[in-house]
């Protein structure tokens, strides 16, 4: 009897310390407005992932910004209104941003990772050109996914996490003072880290 409650205790123990860990890795961006914690998701979205935690590790965003913001009020009347906070290296090291290749583009229809509130995302030219560039949605943005009307060739951005803490520093961001979309001043990101 005590041989069982043994294995009992060791198969409780192995299930409570041994077992896996969550499989989607958090990152927390550190900005001068504080900090904002993702979840991405490496089981949709793999090569996006892949490609924006290489940057982390490589400590690409120190010293990076969050320098545009799309809202109502400067957006051409018309055209589908997106409201996003854009960041990234873009602005504080526009020739280290430049040289980056591309990533092979992962919409939507792929991922089924839906450009909802809080949801972060590869901001782009045209397919497989993004890069160390990202952005947050404000809002549901229908648009951005795949056959949306906020791309011309229907393929929509790379979504490939979501903002699970920090809304509110996101939404203080949003609210900052911008000038044709340019955040004036922009806010600093000190970096981005894995936690």
């Amino acid at each position: 009897m005590r041989r069982h409650y043994f294995w009992l205790f060791f198969i409780g123990v192995l299930f409570s310390c041994g077992g896996p860990k969550n499989k989607n890795p958090h990152v927390r961006i550190e900005t001068g407005a504080g900090d904002i914690e993702v979840e991405l998701y490496p089981m949709q979205a793999p090569k996006s992932v892949a490609a924006f935690l290489s940057y982390v590790d490589a400590g690409l965003y120190k010293d990076g910004s969050f320098y545009r913001v799309l809202n109502e009020d400067n957006q051409v009347t018309g055209a589908a209104f997106s409201r996003l906070i854009q960041g990234g290296i873009w602005k504080t090291d526009h020739a280290k941003a430049a040289s980056l290749s591309g990533i092979p583009h992962e919409t939507t229809k792929q991922t089924h990772i839906l450009h909802k509130d809080g949801v972060i995302s590869l901001a782009r030219t045209t397919p497989g050109t993004a890069s160390s560039e990202f952005f947050i949605c404000l809002g549901d943005q229908p648009g951005f996914d795949y056959g949306g009307e906020n791309n011309p060739d229907g393929q929509g951005y790379a979504a490939f996490g979501k903002v699970v803490r920090g809304m509110d520093i996101v939404r203080n961001i949003y609210a900052r003072p911008e000038n044709n979309q340019s955040f004036d001043p922009p806010i600093p990101i000190y970096s981005i880290k894995r936690l």
